[in-house]
């Protein structure tokens, strides 16, 4: 099988794996990787962890972890193997590699889907970490203040726990994903972002993404490819609003009128 279809398999349970779908969705990228060398370097990683400040001091002092402040939109940084190589990502994917090496030395870590920059905790406390600055230590006054550097958010928004939910391991996946599709629709080429767009319907139905997909296959001449998949999604559905099914019948129209 292809990642595509391992990763289909693997999410279809309510919670997967969190490294091994992280993995497979970097073998998306690379369909050579090895996902064993990368779940050896997370144990690695977490050999003689012990506590929370020990797990801090190896990931971001002595491994030098850090967020990639100046070239943000590098695809490297949301796929899981460079982040390793290089030490560098962005706020979700070191949550992830600090998540899991937490998880190997039985610290629970969680992640925290704050608008505009990802967050980890510790669970059932108000102790949160901002991994893409080093772990630092964030209470809340300082969770809102990065709220409002990254999504510019004035006074008249009101922030609270509302706005730091626990993320599951599906919606942890769906932002990697959409991190990536950004990334491969601003340059990436259709291919690339077939593959992601494909996972990021495996975790949820979507139509704008469905729409996008057949669009992608199109733009690779696989009009009657796209049709037949927008098609498919609507025959099996047995409830779909009249405007989305509306929209999805033109595309899929659009698409078919390439083959006449």
């Amino acid at each position: 099988m292809d990642a595509v279809q391992r990763f289909v398999r693997l999410v279809s349970a309510p919670e997967p794996p969190l490294d091994e779908a992280a993995l497979l969705i970097a073998a998306g990228a690379d369909p050579s990787l090895d996902p064993g060398r990368w779940l050896h370097e997370l144990d690695r990683l977490a050999a003689g962890v012990d506590s929370l400040p020990r797990l801090l001091r190896r990931l971001f002092l002595e491994e030098g972890f850090r967020g990639n402040a100046s070239n943000y939109y590098d695809p490297r940084n949301s796929l899981l193997p460079h982040v390793l190589t290089r030490r560098t990502g962005i706020p979700i994917s070191l949550a992830v590699v600090c998540i899991e090496v937490g998880r190997r030395a039985g610290i629970p870590l969680e992640g925290v889907g704050m608008p505009g920059h990802f967050l980890v905790r510790v669970p059932g406390t108000d102790q949160h970490l901002d991994v893409f600055d080093g772990g630092r230590r964030l209470d809340l006054a300082g969770c809102e203040a990065r709220f409002r550097t990254a999504t510019g958010a004035g006074p008249r928004i009101r922030f609270g726990p509302h706005l730091l939910a626990r993320a599951s391991t599906r919606e942890i996946l769906s932002r990697m994903l959409e991190n990536l599709r950004g990334v491969y629709r601003a340059g990436g080429g259709p291919a690339r972002r077939e593959w992601v767009l494909r996972m990021r319907l495996a975790l949820r139905a979507d139509e704008a993404a469905l729409v996008e997909l057949g669009e992608v296959l199109g733009e690779q001449g696989r009009w009657g490819e796209g049709a037949r998949l927008i098609d498919s999604w609507l025959t099996g559905r047995a409830r779909v609003d009249p405007p989305t099914r509306d929209r999805l019948v033109l595309a899929s129209r659009t698409l078919r009128a390439h083959l006449n």
